[in-house]
């Protein structure tokens, strides 16, 4: 049996979904939602064939990774977050790059040459690289227009995987997959009325109101940080509200906190657009944490944690 695990956000949807149009194969999907990321413990080793692994963190995966190796099962790993100590295998073809300027469904791009790349713009923009984005996008000579309902796709598929569980979710990543595997090229989706894409665009602007009406916990010429309540409209938008935090002043750091049912904070980080370092870094020190160069987050921030981590996250960026 061959299995397809991957993030539930744009990034790993898109990178399988490229994959899977040039390379068509019956498979066992293993997803979640954004958060969920050791996924690889999901795959059964005894009955895995092969697997393919899209936009998870390696090192968050390490131990199921080297029992599938173990039992000599072809692994092939595609990711850009922290990795730790790759395995050494004859059974792992792995393409890692944690470049700040670079995502998942860019490195299955290249793999497959630009064969699909209309959807590797989709999920740059959806994983906020908007200078890859507007690069391959011009490559391809696309309009304005063009250009910007690729952007609001990928950061509607983006938004679409935050949630606790799929349960906040509007449409459940594995549905979201196969649904787009019936469009190798995006605008076709875009263009059909009463499309997914009409469906996600009236979701999201009715909970990026709401998240433009946030509270704001702290504010400096480093760091910003708004607080979101304990509901799924929150949780759905912490992500893609960071993004757009981001763009909006990109010499700033800005968190997102969501309260948990526990009275902990979801933390959606992002390092300033113009200094796309440190974030997975800074994250990894508190329980729970994680990411990447640019974004990353923690699952659950204690409360009485919360200074300290305003504190150390305004001492690195400023």
């Amino acid at each position: 049996m061959h299995f397809d695990v991957f993030n539930g956000d744009a990034d790993g949807i898109i990178a399988l979904l490229q994959l899977r149009l040039a390379d068509p194969k019956t498979s066992t999907l293993i997803t979640g939602v954004k958060r969920d990321i050791q996924l690889l413990q999901q795959v059964p080793v005894e009955q895995a064939s092969s697997v393919t692994v899209l936009d998870i963190s390696m090192e968050k995966n390490i131990a199921p990774l080297e029992q599938l190796l173990a039992r000599e099962v072809e692994v092939f790993y595609v990711d850009h977050h922290r990795a730790g100590d790759i395995p050494s295998s004859q059974y792992l073809n792995a393409i890692i790059d944690t470049d700040a300027n670079t995502c998942t469904s860019l490195l299955i791009n290249q793999h497959l040459s630009g064969k699909y790349e209309l959807w590797a713009i989709v999920a740059a923009y959806g994983d906020n690289m908007l200078v890859a984005g507007d690069a391959l996008a011009k490559a391809q000579g696309l309009s304005a227009q063009q250009q910007a309902q690729l952007k609001a796709l990928g950061i509607y598929i983006n938004y679409n995987g935050y949630g606790r569980s799929v349960d906040d979710l509007h449409i459940a990543p594995t549905k979201l997959f196969n649904s787009l595997l019936n469009y190798p090229d995006p605008f076709e989706l875009i263009n059909q009325p009463d499309s997914i894409f009409a469906t996600l665009d009236q979701a999201y602007e009715a909970d990026m109101a709401q998240a433009n009406n946030a509270p704001v916990l702290h504010e400096s010429d480093v760091l910003q940080v708004i607080v979101l309540e304990n509901a799924p409209w929150s949780r759905r938008v912490s992500g893609v509200f960071g993004n757009e935090l981001a763009n909006r002043s990109p010499n700033k750091a800005h968190a997102v906190l969501t309260l948990n049912s526990d009275n902990s904070y979801l933390v959606s980080l992002r390092a300033p657009l113009n200094n796309k370092q440190g974030a997975g870094n800074l994250c990894a020190q508190f329980d729970t944490g994680g990411g990447r160069a640019a974004a990353a987050g923690i699952n659950a921030l204690a409360k009485e944690k919360l200074g300290n981590f305003i504190a150390l996250v305004s001492e690195y960026y400023q």
